[in-house]
């Protein structure tokens, strides 16, 4: 088994992967912010991204590094570029400062389109970093993320159960459920040589349109879901108004806005994994249905 360290280890796809690294029987070493309880095949190093001592420690004598943490919403430019550039940079320095040889980093889908948002334009900087680093690297661009112990969609199932669904004008987007993605992770993590950038999906050919996925968000919920498209500047305006109601920890933003509307957020299928190397276990309509679960049991649906 392998030593791997994990940053973004206590957010929603970090979580999932220690868990999976855990059950597997790998050690794990974790970047964490505040206190953890110990756990088992767990050490946890406090500080964050910005700590050179915290990473050099959480890199030192590691087989790989999964660099998951990032910032996915932020209140203006300078806040992606804090943890999506800078904050990659500060990882890869105390990886090559180790000797680390095996670098798995986590981009965005919204990367291979920089200029439409602020999101995009720091995910593809921090790529671009990766790329010119001195390690064997591997950078996965996942799409839309779900599963249980999401809270970016919580608000679309609450819709759903009421019967609604207000979408983006238009397009298709690619999915994959968290586990899945977390077993890829670990896959790449050791594995040499894999194919540099990759797309990961849940394998559905074309993606799921706007209206297809709401309708399987609802199903998930048990209800059928009037769907409804919103155009751009409708969504601008429920965007501003969610920043004044909500200040900082508004869900719709301007910057997302500007990606949501985009027509192809679908992987590039040449860019798949391998299947000898990893394959998608969850259906879509499954998993969101055990994300529907999950709300349930938290309270939150």
């Amino acid at each position: 088994m392998s030593i791997i360290a994990i940053t973004g280890g206590t957010g929603f796809v970090g979580s999932r992967l220690i868990a999976l690294a855990a059950e597997a029987g790998h050690q794990i070493r974790a970047l964490t912010r505040r206190e953890q309880a110990e756990r088992e095949h767990i050490t946890w190093i406090r500080g964050d991204l910005e700590n050179a001592a915290a990473l050099a420690e959480l890199a030192q004598g590691t087989d790989a590094v999964i660099h998951v943490a990032g910032v996915v919403n932020a209140p203006d430019r300078a806040g992606f570029a804090r943890g999506n550039i800078d904050g990659t940079r500060n990882m890869l320095a105390a990886a090559e400062d180790a000797g680390v040889k095996r670098f798995v980093h986590v981009s965005s889908l919204a990367a291979r389109e920089p200029d439409m948002s602020a999101y995009g334009w720091s995910k593809a900087e921090g790529d671009a970093l990766v790329q010119a680093s001195l390690l064997d690297w591997t950078i996965v661009r996942p799409p839309a993320i779900y599963g249980p112990g999401d809270m970016e969609m919580l608000e679309l199932f609450r819709l759903a159960k009421k019967g609604l669904a207000l979408l983006p004008p238009g397009g298709h987007v690619s999915v994959i459920e968290v586990g899945d993605l977390g077993r890829l992770l670990l896959a790449l993590a050791v594995t040499d040589n894999c194919e540099r950038i990759l797309d990961a999906d849940d394998g559905v050919a074309g993606g799921w349109s706007h209206k297809e996925f709401a309708r399987a968000i609802g199903a998930a919920v048990g209800k059928r879901v009037a769907a409804f498209a919103l155009p751009r500047p409708l969504l601008m305006a429920g965007a501003h108004l969610d920043r004044l109601v909500r200040g900082k920890d508004a869900k719709l933003t301007p910057d997302r806005v500007a990606y949501f509307s985009h027509q192809d957020w679908v992987v590039d299928p040449a860019r798949r994994p391998p299947v000898n190397l990893w394959t998608p276990q969850v259906e879509t309509r499954a998993g969101l249905a055990a994300t529907a679960a999950w709300y349930r049991q938290q309270g939150l649906l």
